[in-house]
């Protein structure tokens, strides 16, 4: 494959106990606007255990674990399936719970440490990093014939990648963590942790009288590629606990009362990064900018959906200013921006509307389309990362793949450390190089 990584092995790891028959589970409108876009791809790294272990050994043990937790999550053992109802020209599509398994990579690097990989300076290149997740570049809308979740276990020089792809229209983030706890507490025997973890929900009776199952939508898929990104480079921005406490703190006292909800730790965050990314792209103060960001609508529903659901529960929301007005009125007022465009979703728009909307109207999700002034974030500090350990200890770092990147993706995952967070920022070369000069911003970090 490369002059760094070999493939030693590629395995299909089926469901054991074998579950779900031929039972299927209707997309929902939540779930089909990510056909066309990558999968999700997250993956831990870990340092090589003091107990010695073979990566033979560990790739035979991760497999097996697989396998049982497959059964537990039969439908992403299975394979999409579309259905084409050629009378009005359009399709449906479902999880096909087949039991077909999921793709198990084994790969071995030359060269390349745990050091290398968790360089704040990012001296290696991002594509040694997405070498290490298999499926690059597998669009959903192929689960219909590809793995629903892939797993790759990469052995570098003195630890090992974890790397996991999902497909994103049978699972959002939450899903996906879901799924990664449960695994690794099955693989490292940790029996309290899988006992609390409840099974996936997999019931859509939450759309019984709000949308017809199956969703029947015209659906062309891409031939091929249509977006080449421009050349993008990674760096993480990890924040402390009490750099956290300061942004947050000012955020608030700036503006005062005027707040109808308080702004949070994340939103005073997103804000700082908002500002400070657009100071440093040097746009005209009259440009438009925008501040995306993913919530979570499982506890938001009436009635809220279990955490557990099995599928996507989330929605954008958007916060809008000019380039000169935000850098203008700075860290609250963007913060407040951010968090009015939070409220504005889960109080001001009813969740089953959008569902209703989208059948109405059916749009996909392209990569394409995002502006090049607008910063998005997705994934979740609430996530369990570093609590997956897989009986090789705590993970040293958490990276995602190559999937779905632009010029202004930032994933906000937990830090290593209690109580800090990190944001992984995808950006041009030239925005980072601002941002490494701009000594107001690198103050907040570390």
């Amino acid at each position: 494959m490369s002059d760094f990584l070999r493939i030693m092995s590629a395995t299909t790891v089926r469901p054991s106990p074998s579950s779900g028959g031929d039972r299927r589970i209707e997309l929902t409108p939540s779930d089909l606007k990510y056909l066309s876009i990558d999968q999700i791809q997250k993956g831990l790294l870990f340092r090589k255990p003091a107990q010695p272990i073979s990566d033979l050994d560990l790739a035979q043990h991760l497999k097996a674990s697989l396998s049982k937790t497959l059964a537990i999550f039969y439908p992403l053992g299975g394979r999409l399936a579309m259905v084409d109802h050629g009378e009005n020209d359009t399709v449906s599509f479902s999880v096909d719970c087949n039991g077909e398994g999921a793709l198990f990579v084994h790969a071995v690097t030359n060269g390349v440490s745990v050091s290398d990989v968790l360089d704040p300076n990012n001296h290696v290149p991002d594509d040694v990093v997405y070498s290490f997740f298999p499926m690059n570049g597998v669009l959903n809308h192929e689960g219909v014939s590809k793995p629903l979740v892939a797993v790759q276990l990469t052995e570098l020089d003195d630890g090992f990648f974890i790397a996991c792809s999902m497909n994103h229209s049978v699972a959002d983030g939450t899903s996906f963590w879901h799924f990664l706890n449960t695994w690794s507490g099955i693989s490292s025997s940790q029996n309290d942790v899988v006992s609390r973890l409840a099974p996936p929900f997999l019931g859509r009776e939450y759309l019984n009288g709000v949308v017809d199952l199956p969703v029947r939508f015209p659906f062309c898929p891409p031939r091929a590629r249509s977006f080449t990104p421009p050349p993008l480079k990674q760096r993480i921005f990890h924040y402390s606990k009490p750099k956290i406490a300061e942004l947050k703190a000012k955020a608030n006292a700036e503006m005062g009362f005027t707040a109808q909800h308080k702004i949070s730790s994340l939103q005073s965050l997103m804000a700082h990064l908002w500002v400070s990314i657009t100071r440093n792209r040097n746009f005209n103060g009259n440009e438009q900018v925008s501040y995306g960001v993913f919530i979570g609508l499982r506890t938001r529903m009436v009635p809220p959906l279990p955490e557990e659901y099995l599928g996507n529960a989330v929605q954008l929301g958007v916060a809008k200013s000019t380039a000169g007005e935000l850098l203008e009125r700075g860290l609250g007022w963007a913060a407040l921006k951010i968090n009015e465009s939070i409220y504005s979703v889960t109080a001001g728009v009813e969740v089953k509307k959008l569902l209703k909307d989208w059948v109405e109207n059916p749009s996909l999700m392209k990569i394409e389309g995002i502006p090049r002034n607008m910063l998005t974030t997705g994934s979740s500090p609430r996530f369990d990362v570093y609590g997956n350990d897989f009986g090789l200890g705590k993970p040293v770092g958490v990276r995602s793949g190559p999937g779905n990147k632009f010029d202004g993706k930032l994933t906000v995952f937990s830090g290593a450390e209690d109580g800090s967070i990190d944001f992984e920022a995808c950006l041009s070369p030239q925005t980072l190089e601002n941002l490494a000069h701009d000594l107001g911003f690198m103050e907040t970090l570390g």
